[in-house]
């Protein structure tokens, strides 16, 4: 069994100063934790985290973006970014906020029965200035690398997909139409990870709505449950059946978004 957690924790020096990362390490006792947003350089991070080997992927960017993977288990590769070929293939090359694939974006661990991604998707922007990005390069290229890597082994891959893939993923649909994070290219572009047969572990267990993974900081939206689940686990079709549990984890503060989770007899 391996547990997998994912948490957009929105700094990690922050989380690390608030005292809020070892409490969920220690209660959870997840065997891998992917976080997105760490927001650091490697040497700006002063945590001690014995039972884990760390993997930091830091945006060239200060103060920007980044991904980490820790994890007891000992890994046989971690590959950090997209592939040269792929980021060229969709040309994700760079816009006027600068190159996605420079951005700690995606890190890649591989164990022995699986290959785990952590992604942190890039947001559309409000005045949907990256949409273009979302939905004609960066959506493909994830899709395209994650069917390469499931040629050799099933993939799980996590993290936060900044949308909300349908009307039951957040609480007001109708007034956020169109809007950054549900829009229909953001949309087709999610829908495209479940028609090529990906399965969003959460909704083998969990139907309706209700189950949000991030919430603005206004309004006491987090109190009231106005959110959004933009935070996903997904696996290979051909290990859906190993998948014991899915869950979402509100109790955990110290950033706009909480933990998810899944359980895997694997």
């Amino acid at each position: 069994m391996v547990k997998i957690y994912s948490w957009n924790i929105n700094g990690i020096r922050a989380i690390v100063k608030k005292e809020l990362l070892v409490p969920l390490l220690k209660k959870e006792q997840p065997d891998i934790l992917c976080l997105q947003e760490i927001k650091a350089k490697t040497e700006q991070i002063n945590v001690e985290l014995t039972d884990y080997n760390t993997f930091w992927y830091s945006a060239e960017k200060a103060g920007y973006s980044g991904t980490a993977v820790l994890s007891k288990i000992r890994p046989q590769q971690v590959i950090n970014g997209l592939p040269i070929d792929i980021a060229k293939k969709y040309k994700i090359n760079g816009d006027s906020y600068g190159n996605p694939n420079l951005e700690g974006r995606v890190i890649t661990v591989k164990y022995e029965n699986y290959w785990l991604v952590n992604i942190y998707t890039p947001n559309a922007k409000e005045d949907l200035t990256r949409l273009k990005l979302r939905y004609e390069q960066w959506d493909p290229a994830i899709l395209n690398y994650c069917q390469e890597l499931e040629q050799t082994k099933p993939v799980v891959f996590c993290g936060d997909f900044n949308v909300a893939h349908t009307a039951d993923d957040l609480a007001n649909p109708k007034a956020n139409q169109g809007k950054k994070g549900f829009t229909s290219e953001e949309r087709m572009g999610f829908q495209s990870f479940i028609d090529a047969g990906f399965v969003d572990s959460f909704r083998i267990f969990n139907k309706g709505n209700g189950y949000y993974t991030w919430w603005s900081p206004f309004a006491k939206a987090r109190q009231r449950n106005i959110g959004w689940r933009i935070d996903y686990i997904m696996v290979s079709k051909n290990i859906q059946s190993k998948v014991t549990s899915a869950a979402i984890h509100p109790s955990y503060m110290g950033s706009d978004h909480c933990p998810i989770s899944v359980t895997l007899n694997i």
